[in-house]
């Protein structure tokens, strides 16, 4: 539920607090309806209009309810917008991953700043390094290239795929 948007000092900041009776613990799946406390969480969002975006977000712990699960209290989590230990929204995360999947460190940065997205070349390059592996389909052709003597002769070693039946 969002409680009050303002801006202050060129920032965007928006007071919200999640709803809800009730939570499922992520260990067990157990739905639970005890808080052990409430805390305010700041995550950063994509920008408005080139305008820094700040979510304070009131969330809460849970107890958790079932009797042999490892965890005794959880924190409730937003679909879409948080994710645990995060400082940024899910879609802040992706857009910066895509400009640094684009442009890597420094010139991803140098573009970031301009778009409202500041971060630096190392958070950049950490996003991309968590993005999932692309599918890879079936090897036609594996090239191996190799020097023989340093800067003067390369042999390229090209093998077929065969195909198994």
């Amino acid at each position: 539920m969002i409680e009050r948007v303002e801006r202050l000092a060129g920032r965007v900041r928006i007071s919200a607090s999640a709803t809800g009776e009730r939570r499922q613990c992520r260990a067990c799946g157990t739905a639970s309806v005890r808080v052990h406390s409430r805390y305010r969480r700041r995550v950063a969002d994509a920008p408005i209009s080139g305008a820094p975006v700040v979510i304070e977000l009131g969330v809460r712990r849970f107890f958790c309810e079932h009797v042999s699960c490892s965890k005794r209290t959880f924190v409730e989590q937003i679909p879409q917008l948080t994710s645990r230990y995060a400082r940024r929204s899910l879609g802040l995360a992706r857009t910066l991953a895509a400009v640094g999947l684009a442009l890597a460190g420094r010139a991803g940065a140098r573009l970031g700043v301009r778009l409202g997205l500041p971060a630096s070349r190392s958070t950049l390059l950490r996003l991309v390094e968590q993005l999932p592996d692309p599918q890879v389909g079936a090897v036609a052709v594996l090239v191996d290239d190799f020097a023989l003597r340093r800067g003067h002769v390369y042999g390229t070693v090209r093998k077929p795929r065969v195909q198994r039946n």
